[in-house]
This record gives C-alpha cells, structure tokens and sequence, in this order.
C-alpha cells in the first residue's frame, strides 16, 4: 500500500517514507490510495482477539513494508499491562438509561494519562523502523505542537529513543498547571520543551513553516538530520487510532452490549480532528457506523464548519477549561476534505490556500451533501462542562474529565435534536486528575486549595478514586525547561537547540 499528498497526487510514497517524512514537502499531508475493506467474517475473527491481536491485523494491512514480525515486535512494546494498568489499554465504562446508552471507551489509562499514548507508545517503534528503510543513518528531529496531551506523550514516548532528538512547543497560558509540569519535568537526553506566547495555532503553525523551510532543511541534511512529526499530521500517529474503534465494537459485541452488525454512533470530542478522523476511516474500512458527533468547546470552528460548509478562523479565540481542545485550525481536516472531494488534491490545495490566505473557505454543495450525511456538530461551554461534570458524578457515579464532558453533553444535544438513540462510543480521551481545579470546583461547593496538588489530593478523597501514578509522582518532579519565546523566533531556537 502506497500513500500520496492530500495536496498534490504525484507525490507518492511507501508507508515508512511517509511515517519517516512526517508531512509531504508542499505542505499536504499523506493518505492511504486504497483503504482494508472488512466483512463481517473478518469482524467477527476479531471478536476473538486481544487488543494487541487486533492492532497487529489493522496496522499490518496499512504497513506494506513492514514485516509481520516488525508490526508484531512494536505492538507488543507498545501495549503492554503495565504500561496501561491492564491487558485491555482501552476499558469501557458504560453509563445506560432509558434514553441513552453510552460506552465511554476510556483511552486514557496509559503512562502520560491522555488518549495520545495509544498512538504515541508505538509510534517511536515505526518511526525507527521507518527511518532505517528509508534513510538508514540519519538522525530524525522530532518536532511537536501541543495544546497540552500531545507533547507529554511524545516526549515519553521518545525519551532516550535512538536516533532521535524530540522538540516540543506549547502555548503559555494555553495547558493545563498538570499538562505544563508533565511537560517540564520530562526525562530524557534527547528532549527539550519551549514555550511561546501565543496559543496552539500560533505553535502549530510554526512548526508547520520549520518543516517547509529549505534553508533549515538544508542545515539538517548537512548535519544528517532530516525533521518528522509526532502530531497527528503523521500517518503513524493517526493509523494506530483507528484499532481502537474496531477493538471497542469487539469488545462491546463480547460484552452484550450489541451484536455483531448493529450499528453505532462515534461521538469524539475533537480539535484537530485526527481521533475523529480514526473513526471515519474505520467506518470506510467495514466497521458499522452510522453517525459521527464532532463535539467542540467555545472555539466552535469545526462545528460550524459542518453545519454551515464554511470553515472560518478568523473568530476569537477561547481559553478554556477543555485546553486540549482550544484550536480553531483543524489539521487532519485536510485529510476528510481529501476523502470528501474523492482525491481531488487540486481542490483540497485550493481550499488550504484560501484558509492560509485569506482565513476561511467554503465547501461545494456536493461536499455539504456528504458532510451532513456523515457528521453532525455541537458544542459546549465551560458552564455547561462544569454542570455535566458535576451531574455525571452525581447521577452516575462517573468521574469525567473536562473534555470527556464536553462530548457527553453534546451527545446529550445530539440525541434531543434528533431522537437518534443508537448506542455511542464516546472517546473519553484523559484522565480527570490531569484538569483537578476544573473537576474539582465541578462536584464541590467549598473552596478550592491553591496548591495544584493539595487540589488532587482533595479530588481523591472527596470522590474516593485513586489518583493515577504518573500523575502523583510528579509533585516532587525537578522542573528542566523554562524557556518562553515568541511565535517568530521558533526558527531560530530549533537551530540553537540543534547546535547546528
């Protein structure tokens, strides 16, 4: 199987070339020509795997020129008990009522405590594997933007990882106090952290032009260098994502929940779309998915975009209690407009253009057409988070973290509009310990600790749940990074950092 950009179809690459490269050098972002079609045979063979079964099926499908021994060798690093507290990472908590059925598929149980660790525990794997069938020798620079989980899991996932150097930009004011120290406590000799003023699409961006920048690359190539992404840009890091929609199917089919053939609903909170986007290539592969529920905070770009066919970024911008989610330029969008307009890499660069230059694009009425046939769009404010995560407790006994909630609630608009109580998978994507103040001030009524950590140990003892290890270790943590710079000078503190 062969990859080609989002932007220009000439462009075509192996699996690894695409893993190793990260993005394609016009900026487009690489995509499978074909996609795995499953029967219900082949759904019903995976009922009666592992996790770790499944994931081996689904990657060595994409992954032409890895050997099943190579698939198999990463996989098994990859998810193992103890570094996801079990031999399933990704357990199911149900909540069920009359109206509603909703199978929370908890993908936060690994060592960073957010969703980006099923993709970023094996992604160091294929990318080493990757970079030595295509440019054997070469150090791959790694460089990330964050909106708080993404840059924690990358650089755990990287730490110490031969052949690699990790960078890491986050927006000051823009993470969590729990996401800032996980970041600037990291370990490893191979990893730095920065901070920029600015919030994530400021960093986003300019890692973008780092990675489009020929006098940079250049400098990289004459020292033996070459950049990658650990962003959901990266083929590797959205491939990974899928298995776990089909490994949730399985396991909702084995627990009775459904029976093989039933239909679901996939409701995600999402910001730079690539863990949406992991169900919609899912449900493009065979598995039964009848709609897809794109749950947004106040920085509401994409539902817009699916209700209205324009995608606008020139709105103001929201720090919320849901930081993960504060993005207005969506990514892996790219990705769905590609498959929408049926490969047409003309377009899509016409519409990236437009957003690039002029800050918002509209879609075709044909592409509409499919939008709403799959999608549907809602959003929630840090009120309306607060009260979920308050109720959900209350009700249900549930501890949600704040983006968790933030998909809850729009389901629960999804289902009054329009009735449709199909039985949902709805991504919870990180554990409540990692937004203690907003979690805490959502189920109690006293006043808070100022102390972030005198907060967890409040939360653990009024909600009687366990704070996760990883978390908890990092009260004593030595703090290693404190630069803060601004959006321009990311260009030249890579270069510095390099030594280059």
């Amino acid at each position: 199987m062969n990859y080609n950009s989002t932007r220009d179809k000439n462009k075509v690459v192996s699996a690894s070339q695409a893993i190793a490269q990260g993005i394609s050098e016009e900026g487009g972002l690489f995509v499978p020509q074909e996609l795995p079609k499953y029967s219900m045979d082949d759904l019903k063979a995976m009922l009666e795997t592992d996790y770790r079964g499944r994931a081996k099926k689904i990657m060595g499908d994409f992954l032409s020129d890895f050997t099943a021994e190579e698939i198999s060798e990463s996989v098994e690093a990859a998810y193992t008990a103890e570094k996801f507290g079990g031999e399933n990472p990704v357990p199911i908590s149900y909540i069920e009522s009359e109206d509603k059925k909703m199978s929370l598929l908890e993908l936060w149980h690994g060592p960073t405590c957010a969703f980006k660790d099923m993709a970023l525990q094996i992604l160091p794997h294929l990318l080493t594997k990757s970079m030595k069938k295509t440019c054997d020798g070469k150090e791959a620079v790694i460089l990330v933007a964050t909106s708080g989980d993404t840059g924690k899991a990358a650089l755990e996932g990287f730490k110490d990882v031969e052949g690699t150097k990790i960078m890491v930009f986050y927006p000051t004011g823009g993470v969590s106090p729990m996401q800032k120290r996980q970041m600037a406590t990291q370990k490893g000799d191979n990893v730095s952290v920065v901070a920029i003023k600015g919030n994530f699409d400021d960093a986003q961006t300019g890692v973008k032009k780092i990675f489009t920048n020929s006098e940079i690359k250049e400098k990289l190539a004459a020292n033996n260098m070459l950049f990658s992404s650990a962003n959901s840009i990266n083929w590797g890091r959205l491939l990974p994502q899928i298995v776990y929609y089909f490994s949730a199917y399985c396991d909702m089919v084995n627990e009775g929940k459904i029976s093989l053939g039933d239909s679901i609903n996939v409701c995600v909170p999402t910001g730079n779309f690539g863990n949406i986007l992991a169900s919609f290539y899912a449900m493009n592969m065979g598995l039964p998915v009848k709609k897809f529920i794109c749950a947004s905070n106040s920085n509401n770009v994409l539902t817009d975009f699916i209700r209205t066919g324009t995608y606008d970024k020139k709105r103001k911008f929201y720090t919320t209690i849901s930081p993960s989610m504060d993005i207005l330029v969506s990514s892996n969008l790219e990705r769905l407009l590609y498959h929408l307009t049926d490969g047409n890499a003309d377009k899509v660069a016409e519409l990236m253009n437009s957003l690039n230059t002029e800050g918002v694009y509209s879609v075709d009425e044909d592409i509409k057409t499919k939008l709403d046939k799959y999608f549907w769009g809602g959003y929630c404010d840090d009120e309306n988070t607060e009260k979920t995560i308050g109720d959900l407790y209350k009700n249900e006994n549930y501890l949600a973290d704040t983006h968790t909630a933030v998909a809850v609630n729009v389901y629960g608009q999804y289902v009054k509009e329009t009735g449709d109580t199909t039985p949902v998978v709805i991504a919870s994507t990180a554990s409540p310990y990692k937004f203690a103040k907003a979690v805490l001030a959502s189920v109690t009524d006293e006043i808070l600790p100022q102390d972030e950590f005198s907060m967890v140990d409040e939360l653990s003892a009024k909600t009687k749940t366990a704070v996760p290890t990883p978390l908890a270790s990092l009260k004593d943590a030595k703090e290693r990074f404190s630069l803060v710079c601004e959006a321009d000078e990311m260009p030249k503190v890579v270069i510095e950092s390099l030594g280059i």
